[in-house]
């Protein structure tokens, strides 16, 4: 899927995982985001405190529209966004599209209102 057909996508509950293959094509298409323990994660910067929480404040409103949140790490003027899916591999855990998704979603976020 292209960036542009994810940005139109609504998450979904997800019993599958992505394969290896989905997942390096997905991956490679994600600006910014990588793997790293079975989740993408990405490192947003900002100027101060308030744009942090600005950011924050606006990808809420995204992600529990979607019902699908993120962990966030949030510091003077970073915040690292880290999104799996609990439901697939049989409640193990690992990546869906609805990661992908919702990580687009936050990019677009942030390079319209913070970069």
């Amino acid at each position: 899927m292209t960036t542009t057909d994810l940005l139109e996508q609504k998450c979904t509950p997800q019993t599958q995982a992505l394969s290896a293959a989905e997942l390096e094509q997905q991956i490679s298409a994600l600006d910014g985001w990588t793997v790293e323990n079975g989740k993408i994660v990405r490192e947003f910067g900002f100027g101060d405190y308030y744009e942090t929480l600005a950011f924050i404040n606006a990808i809420a409103y995204v992600i529990h529209a979607e019902d699908h949140h993120p962990e966030l790490v949030v510091t003077y003027n970073r915040c690292i966004v880290r999104f799996d899916t609990h439901s697939v591999n049989n409640g193990k855990g690992g990546l869906s599209i609805n990661d992908f998704i919702c990580a687009t979603k936050v990019n677009a976020i942030f390079q319209q209102s913070f970069s």
